[in-house]
């Protein structure tokens, strides 16, 4: 994985540049106000107006997913009068694509964790949606130190042993600074596996994954259940992005009499014609089951696609549709947002990204304003829980505070149908 090769540069020039970057400007986007006075070196100090940031994708397929869920963000900041207890919060945006790439970019994640250092007034960062780029990002967040905390990423390996070295590489200052609030790939791909063995009954997978951080992941954990679960796994074999094509690798895959195709990956990285080939060499996805991570989730292109009918999709976390059933603070703030943009949001992230802020101004309001302030609400003590009654999600929202990882362990089935991911069941997790 390239993020690896970039890692250890990435980490020892933030160290170096810490001392520096302070008297640089931020070169991202503004999402609106003026930048609040701060006390020197901490941070936020005494200041009173505090900014918080979104570092997601804003080119590319993510574009809108990141768009609704800065929108949700924004319009939930409207309703609370921008205040965490004493603190009035403004909002900035971060894009870590690039155009060229059509995703997160790691040269682009680079320059954003020191952004976000250089702007003092900034005390948290609600991001990132990709793994890969918040494996590059925590490291430098952690020596500023400053808080972050995701809506999105799953890859296990950010609080917990996963891969050699995880998770203690990505904190080097030796305490914690990342949390999140969705479930992890280890749940995610086994829930995907025995929904695969145990509803759709099949009995011979081929895997594909993209060769990234977070597709890795999520295809090792399906295939290490599936084996448990008495699937046969037929291969796991990684998809070349940057290919016009991907009929050859079905035409061999179809020589294996596959039942299922399981892709572990992101819809950005080529995932249309994935698509398109798979139907196309395979048949239709009632003859060859097809399913994918929540890396293919919330996508309209996906959801336009006649070759996606019938395929399905794993969530970590509740869908848009089950919050909205609820009711409470999660489905008031969908009416909120359907009432604005004549629509609901096109992602089911955006009410997780509003969860992920709502953590954040948890932490904010019972801190002295400073970065380190609000990293000890989260890691230190009971650590931060949002009471059901205000959570968007509709339930208690408990941040670990030895690991950052949520109380919350949701997996939801999606079944693309008539252009929508229509919630289908919660899967349960083991």
């Amino acid at each position: 994985m390239r993020y690896r090769s970039i890692m250890a540069a990435v980490v020892a020039v933030a160290v170096t540049a810490l001392s520096v970057t302070a008297c640089k400007s931020s070169k991202s986007s503004s999402g609106g106000g003026t930048t609040g006075s701060t006390s020197a070196g901490g941070g936020g100090g005494s200041a009173k107006t505090l900014t918080i940031s979104t570092d997601l994708p804003m080119q590319g397929a993510s574009a809108d997913a990141s768009t609704d869920t800065i929108r949700a963000i924004q319009l939930y900041l409207d309703q609370i009068n921008h205040k965490a207890g004493n603190y009035t919060i403004q909002l900035k945006t971060y894009d870590d694509s690039t155009a060229a790439a059509g995703k997160w970019d790691e040269a682009t994640c680079a320059n954003n964790a020191q952004a976000h250092v250089a702007n003092t007034n900034e005390v948290a960062v609600m991001g990132t949606y990709n793994s890969g780029c918040a494996k590059i990002e925590v490291p430098v967040l952690n020596a500023a130190p400053m808080l972050m905390i995701s809506h999105a990423n799953t890859n296990p390996g950010l609080t917990k042993k996963w891969d050699p070295g995880e998770p203690d590489k990505y904190y080097p200052s030796g305490k914690r600074n990342y949390a999140r609030v969705v479930t992890t790939d280890d749940y995610q791909g086994a829930a995907a596996a025995d929904f695969a063995s145990q509803d759709l009954k099949v009995k011979r997978v081929f895997v594909l994954n993209d060769n990234e951080t977070y597709g890795q992941g999520v295809a090792t954990a399906f295939v290490n259940r599936a084996k448990t679960d008495g699937l046969t796994i037929l291969g796991n074999k990684a998809w070349d992005a940057k290919q016009p094509s991907y009929a050859a690798i079905f035409q061999n895959i179809k020589t294996m009499n596959p039942d299922m195709i399981y892709v572990g990956g992101i819809y950005d990285n080529n995932g249309g014609q994935l698509v398109k080939d798979k139907v196309s060499v395979l048949g239709d996805n009632n003859k060859v089951k097809f399913m994918a991570p929540d890396g293919f989730v919330g996508y309209p292109q996906l959801r336009a696609q006649p070759q996606a009918q019938g395929m399905y999709l794993s969530f970590a976390g509740l869908s848009t549709e089950q919050l909205i059933k609820g009711g409470g603070a999660g489905a008031q703030l969908i009416n909120a947002y359907k009432q604005k943009y004549g629509s609901e949001p096109r992602t089911d992230y955006a009410l997780y990204g509003v969860a992920a802020v709502q953590a954040i101004l948890a932490a904010i309001s019972k801190s002295d304003g400073t970065r380190q302030g609000v990293i000890n609400q989260v890691f230190s003590g009971s650590g931060v829980d949002i009471p059901a009654s205000q959570s968007v999600l509709g339930k208690e929202i408990k941040i670990d505070p030895q690991t950052g990882d949520t109380n919350n362990k949701d997996i939801s089935i999606l079944l693309e149908k008539n252009g929508q991911d229509s919630y289908l069941k919660a899967q349960p997790v083991t």
